[in-house]
């Protein structure tokens, strides 16, 4: 039997595995099907990534690594099409998180890029769910009394990291 997770694997393709920090593109390397045909111009090339988060934060490097790279790209001019957090990825979302004073604020971070750039960031909402994350639709339809998602997240389904997979140049993948 071939889950949701398995078709939404397999339906998504151009897929490029980082797992280890990534603080700067290279845009050289990303792009080696466009410089051995000859259409590679550093100067001109600008690329629309999507990005999945399979691990919540402080736990993992996924998500710091994940936001590094988003900022490079940014930073380089570069479009991030859409952030989909995934499996515990979903955690970097919650609204309930309190880090010690000395510590990043991870959920704030990615909400704070999401309102400077406009980055659509999406919880899965299975694994929201499973995880006791609840938007104010989500938490009305199952009867509960708030919603827990952080500012500039929404929920949604699979479709949404099908649709980054197919719209984006490149989707890229941090954590297991």
């Amino acid at each position: 039997m071939i889950t949701g997770e398995a078709r939404a694997a397999a339906l998504i393709h151009r897929l490029i595995f980082v797992s280890k920090s990534v603080q700067e593109i290279d845009p050289e390397k990303i792009c080696f099907r466009e410089k051995i045909q000859g259409k590679f111009d550093s100067e001109k090339l600008t690329m629309k990534f999507g990005i999945l988060v399979n691990e919540g934060p402080y736990t993992h490097q996924a998500s710091d690594s994940a936001f590094e790279f988003a900022k490079a790209a940014i930073g380089r001019g570069h479009e991030i099409f859409r952030v989909f957090f995934y499996h515990d990825g979903v955690n970097n979302g919650t609204a309930l998180a309190v880090p010690p004073q000395d510590d990043r604020h991870i959920p704030n971070q990615w909400s704070e890029l999401a309102r400077q750039h406009k980055v659509d960031l999406v919880l899965c909402v299975a694994a929201a769910q499973r995880r006791g994350m609840l938007d104010e639709d989500e938490a009305r339809r199952n009867g509960k009394p708030a919603s827990n998602v952080a500012e500039g997240f929404r929920i949604s389904g699979l479709g949404q990291l099908i649709e980054a997979g197919i719209q984006a140049d490149r989707m890229i993948v941090f954590g297991d």
